[in-house]
């Protein structure tokens, strides 16, 4: 089990405001951290932020559409001289499922910004005090969709692959300074999101895991990155990973047809 006592006291979650942001931001309020919620939704957010006071901390909110160009200037403004010890990247929906070729390369971009422009900025920003410090923590969520390609995740899927390898790489850099880094990597999680877009999780074989598991599970992992699968997906990842891409590629393909209730394309 983690010693989460050595990342306070201050923690940041971007995209804290429901889902298995608002269940890393309950666990670690119970902990006793001070929080700053980052979303882009007014409401859930100061819901989320509201049930965490009551656990006696201290909580400062942020409404703002992390793909927007002052995503990083407003958050320095609001936590700027507080001691910041963890940061928990959880903003990384795909915000454009279209196939490639059918979408506004515009609305990609969004799905890049989120995933990886302002990750990068958030990470540097925060971690480069945590070094000085040497002590502090870095999670990025991650996903599943990051092993292999699949149709309508064609730009997700390469963002989340390369979150994968940052967080590596970062995990490399920075071991030597008592900062962790990890990435919890999820699969099928039953959130408020993947509810909105109408997912079936009545697939028969399918693995559902509940937020509070994994935003548990990446806390609990957190010092011993660089990354963690979670909901007991390890296997499956294992499996993506096999040579053998066109065999992996279209059966995860048939799956994630069942998954969207889409009907069989070639």
């Amino acid at each position: 089990m983690t010693d989460l006592s050595r990342y306070g006291p201050w923690a940041v979650i971007a995209g804290g405001s429901e889902g298995v942001g608002a269940q890393f931001a309950h666990q670690l309020a119970s902990a006793g951290f001070n929080l700053v919620l980052i979303a882009r939704k007014l409401d859930p957010l100061e819901q989320t932020a509201e049930a965490c006071r009551r656990s006696g901390v201290e909580v400062r909110t942020l409404a703002v559409d992390l793909t927007s160009p002052d995503a990083l200037e407003r958050t320095v403004a609001v936590t700027t001289g507080l001691e910041v010890g963890l940061l928990i990247y959880n903003a990384g929906a795909n915000t454009c499922s279209e196939h490639f070729l059918d979408a506004d390369l515009a609305d990609f971009q969004r799905v890049i910004d989120l995933n990886v422009g302002t990750m990068l900025a958030m990470v540097q920003h925060f971690g480069r005090p945590m070094r000085d410090r040497r002590r502090g923590g870095i999670l990025m969520v991650g996903s599943m969709a990051g092993y292999l390609g699949s149709v309508r995740h064609t730009v997700y899927g390469g963002v989340k692959a390369f979150g994968r390898i940052f967080a590596e790489s970062l995990w490399l850099e920075l071991r030597d300074y008592d900062v962790d880094v990890l990435e919890l990597v999820l699969g099928v999680t039953r959130t408020p999101a993947m509810e909105r877009v109408g997912l079936n999780f009545d697939v028969p074989g399918m693995r559902v895991a509940d937020p509070a598991d994994v935003a548990r599970e990446g806390l609990e992992q957190l010092a011993n990155g660089p990354v963690y699968v979670a909901g007991g997906n390890a296997e499956d990842v294992a499996r993506r990973n096999d040579p053998d891409r066109p065999k992996v590629v279209l059966r995860t393909h048939e799956f994630m047809q069942k998954l969207l209730g889409e009907k069989g394309t070639r």
